[in-house]
């Protein structure tokens, strides 16, 4: 007995498990369309398989990337597992015999090479210690539960390669064909027999049967062709992201030049890159903020390389320019000395005897030298991150090395003028030399 009060039967997960849908992903992978890649088309592909705006999927990458380095190893798996519009198979699949693809195998060697040391650094030392194994989790999990809710939608079509064409064409029934003996068929009807080459009646012909529909995706769904949406206005948003990126870099700035040393050069980039991500996740779903991808790369490889590098003592107090300074009294001499980058030359020589002084040197990014009385006795500690120093006969090369440490008492021995001298330089040389 049917009625109202039959409950409808509930509806199907074409999902039902991990395996199911595992598979299910390596059957319907994203394609990386030719049309909005950047690069290879990774993010493309997976924005427009899961519908989801590929600005999104760049900046989780790129996140990826800098905070663990994991993000460089999706995207090249990608390239190499990802088929490109249009082809049979993946780059590596081709490279193995499975089918054809517009990747060449060279080509696809020299990912599957590059693949080893990237994944050995990411999951090795990296960055960040564990941030290799946080990444590859996160990202392997938010593409598993995308594929759950929206694997059923924006399947690519299955390509036909011309091997699988060759195989239907050259099968029984569908493309071979015989001809039949009519040599002892009558000719029917009234009408004269028309001339014939090979002497035998055309209805005899077992001509081959039209080829059949080419092979459907076993995870195929009956859904409605997706329709693209009209075009949207853009958003104000990435004009208004960057104005506040602005103004949160100079607020830093003017914060870093007023002795406030938390905002140094490489918090205020992360503050400017907290403000982009916030824009361009809140444009993607508005199409407002592509064009900041562009700032934020180049900001967060910057970043990159003042966290993990030994590049800590930029200074952005001082201004810019060369400096020269000889000050004739202890109450002309500074107690600090602050540049930003050009060239510093502090002459300490002219001071009369006196007590103890003490007087520090911070230049960004520059050539930095202190000549000192030949008498004096010199404490100093000279500090260099990327460059040669040379500190009263000491001298060092290169980058991330250590500070020199020590006393000098000239050539007279102990009892001359006291000296305090710290110079630290970001880039470039150091030089403390007696006058």
């Amino acid at each position: 007995m049917s009625g109202a009060n039959e409950a409808p039967a509930p509806k199907s997960n074409p999902f039902n498990g991990f395996e199911e849908t595992v598979k299910d992903f390596w059957v319907s992978r994203p394609r990386r369309p030719h049309a909005g890649r950047k690069v290879a088309g990774v993010a493309a592909g997976l924005g427009n398989r899961y519908g989801i705006d590929p600005v999104v999927i760049r900046v989780a990458l790129v996140a990826a990337m800098v905070f663990g380095g994991f993000g460089l190893v999706f995207y090249l798996l990608g390239w190499l597992f990802f088929p490109s519009e249009g082809d049979e198979v993946s780059g590596f699949e081709a490279m193995i015999g499975r089918g054809q693809s517009t990747m060449s195998k060279a080509f696809a060697v020299v990912l599957c090479v590059a693949l080893i040391p990237v994944i050995g650094w990411t999951f090795g030392n990296g960055w960040f210690d564990g941030g290799g194994l946080i990444g590859f989790a996160l990202l392997t999990a938010s593409l598993y539960l995308l594929h759950r809710n929206r694997g059923q939608d924006n399947r690519p079509a299955p390509v036909v390669g011309y091997r699988a064409y060759q195989t239907a064409q050259a099968a029984p029934g569908t493309g071979a064909f015989t001809m039949t003996d009519t040599s002892t068929t009558e000719p029917t009807g009234s009408a004269a027999p028309g001339f014939d080459p090979l002497a035998a009646d055309p209805a005899g012909w077992d001509l081959p049967d039209p080829a059949g529909p080419p092979p459907q995706d076993p995870y195929r769904y009956d859904y409605d062709e997706p329709t693209t949406p009209p075009r949207q206005p853009r958003s104000k948003i990435g004009s208004v992201t960057f104005a506040a990126a602005v103004l949160v870099a100079g607020l830093g700035v003017v914060l870093n030049l007023n002795g406030v040393d938390w905002f140094s050069v490489k918090h205020i980039i992360g503050l400017v890159l907290g403000v982009l991500g916030v824009g361009m996740v809140a444009g993607a779903f508005v199409r407002g903020s592509r064009g900041l991808i562009g700032l934020a790369v180049p900001l967060a490889i910057v970043g990159m390389v003042l966290t993990t590098t030994t590049f800590t003592n930029i200074d952005l107090r001082g201004g810019v320019g060369d400096l020269r300074s000889t000050p004739h009294s202890v109450a002309e001499l500074q107690p600090v000395y602050h540049h930003a980058a050009g060239d510093l030359d502090l002459d300490l020589t002219q001071i009369p005897l006196s007590g103890p002084i003490t007087t520090s040197v911070n230049n960004g990014a520059g050539d930095t030298k202190v000549t000192v009385p030949a008498t004096a006795d010199v404490t100093y500690t000279c500090k260099n991150s990327a460059g040669d120093v040379d500190c009263l006969d000491r001298s060092t090369n290169g980058v991330g090395q250590p500070a020199i440490t020590g006393t000098d008492y000239g050539t007279d021995g102990v009892g001359g003028q006291k000296i305090t001298l710290d110079v630290t330089n970001g880039a470039g040389s150091v030089e403390v030399l007696r006058g």
